[in-house]
């Protein structure tokens, strides 16, 4: 047997060693380590700054919007004091905005005017306009002239819209420079007046108006002599600062995109729009659609309040409610008919159902296809006969199952037949109902996402109670 050697167990970590810890703060489901965040909790709970430095300064600004949004609410505010200067404010911008303005609500507007300052502008902004305008006032007031009113501008514009979203912080050059000069400019600038990260020189007149732009790889690859107008771009593509910001992310995926410039009204370059803020907004728009097929509204967040989110969620509900009176209204005009027929009442809601879910696929795909501009008039006529295709497809298929099962279990093979017609006539139906209804809603200027689920559920509900019980009190002759 070998023997196994003794060693004294090893000290604690002391601070040097936390510090160079550099082991994951995510358990397996991708949440915050328990471990990490109770150790967090315990230092800000014990007013060790100094340790809550050290676990949380090393953190990327995304991490440590995570870990603040899994503290307990007092806890958050005393985080970002305790941090002090360490603290990144951008991790604000990685958290929902009800915890967002919590915290900024609870800290000093000199702490958020400190930190506000080293951020890019389309960040400062998003922290800005969240304050209320006594607060923002004094922010900007605390900040440098060139600062202010970089800001203030861009406070000015539509909450979705370019010019909130931009940075106005960017490269530029005259035409009649060359490669080296625009290279030599680059590297001599002091580190705050130039942006965090680029990929382009812009090229603008004495007006500032944009005439195109260098890719950073371009510029690179040029003979130091050339001129920056012989290797420019001048059909890149650009957005208004008044553009939709789901409009831009349309653009950046549609081209492929890194970076866009944006201008104003008489084309002078205003900012830059950036990929990493356009997965953000295709983020959002990504769960706001989500949130609205459901009926919940696009800016729940689980860090809403009880009675906030019931609110918000009852109008959806009480639409659902009518319609579903209305659909077993249905049900009332053949109230004779199954009471002499048990089966029927046994097998009407697999008929409403199984149309309601095949309307429901066809929903999703026709809402999306509206949002990203697939589906328009020019190919409506094809996608819906498309559509009402694949719902007698599937209705012929699924009624022949049913049919089947309905026989058996009933010992009637005419209960079969009865429910395979109307499942064919419901499925067909709730392809035209998810197709139509969502277009429809569209060009009344009402967000289908929103909207058509109670509808279209409700088609499906009535043409599958009416068209099974009709067809079965003929045939059985239950009048």
């Amino acid at each position: 047997m070998t023997e196994i050697e003794e060693r004294p167990l090893p000290e604690p970590p002391g601070i040097e060693a936390i510090a160079k810890d550099e082991a994951p703060i995510y358990d397996e489901s991708g949440a915050i380590e328990a471990e990490f965040l109770q150790d967090v909790t315990s230092a800000i709970e014990a007013g060790d700054a100094q340790r809550v430095r050290v676990r949380a300064g090393r953190l990327h600004e995304a991490d440590l919007g995570l870990l603040i949004a899994s503290l307990e609410p007092e806890l958050r505010p005393k985080l970002v004091e305790m941090m002090g200067a360490a603290f990144d404010f951008a991790a604000l911008t990685e958290m929902d905005d009800n915890i967002r303005e919590e915290i900024l609500a609870e800290l000093p507007n000199e702490t958020v005017a400190e930190g506000v300052r080293d951020l890019e502008s389309d960040d400062a902004v998003s922290i800005l306009a969240d304050l209320e305008p006594e607060d923002q006032a004094e922010i900007l007031e605390a900040l440098s002239p060139a600062e202010r009113v970089q800001l203030e501008r861009s406070l000015e514009y539509p909450e979705h819209s370019a010019g909130r979203l931009m940075q106005t912080s960017f490269v530029t050059a005259p035409p009649f420079w060359t490669a080296g000069q625009a290279v030599d400019m680059i590297r001599d600038a002091a580190e705050e007046n130039l942006p965090e990260s680029f990929f382009d020189v812009f090229v603008v007149d004495p007006a500032h108006r944009l005439l195109g732009n260098v890719f950073l790889d371009t510029l690179l690859r040029a003979k130091s002599a050339v001129k920056l107008e012989d290797i420019m771009s001048t059909d890149r593509r650009r957005v208004t600062v008044t553009e939709e910001r789901d409009e831009v992310a349309r653009i950046f995926q549609r081209y492929n995109l890194v970076s866009v410039p944006v201008v104003d009204e008489a084309d002078r370059l205003v900012g830059v729009i950036t990929i990493d803020d356009i997965v953000d907004v295709i983020r959002e728009e990504a769960d706001a659609e989500v949130k609205a097929l459901g009926g919940v509204s696009e800016s729940e967040e689980l860090s809403d309040t009880v009675w906030w989110t019931a609110k918000s969620r009852f109008v959806w509900l009480f639409v659902n409610l009518i319609t579903a009176f209305i659909a077993s209204s249905v049900l009332g005009l053949f109230e004779g008919s199954l009471q002499r027929m048990v089966a029927l009442a046994v097998l009407a809601p697999i008929v409403a159902s199984q149309g309601g879910n095949a309307a429901t696929q066809t929903m999703t795909v026709a809402v999306r296809a509206l949002a990203t501009r697939e589906l328009s008039r020019a190919n409506a006529v094809r996608v819906i006969l498309r559509e009402v295709l694949v719902g007698a497809v599937n209705g012929a298929a699924f009624g022949l199952i049913t049919g089947v099962v309905a026989g058996i279990w009933f010992n009637l093979p005419s209960v079969g037949v009865v429910i395979a017609v109307a499942m064919l006539i419901n499925l067909i139906a709730g392809a035209l109902g998810g197709i139509l209804i969502p277009q429809v809603l569209h060009r009344l200027d009402l967000d289908p996402a929103v909207s058509s689920s109670p509808f279209v559920t409700t088609v499906t509900d009535v043409v599958g109670f009416a068209s099974f019980l009709s067809i079965a009190t003929i045939w059985f002759g239950l009048k």
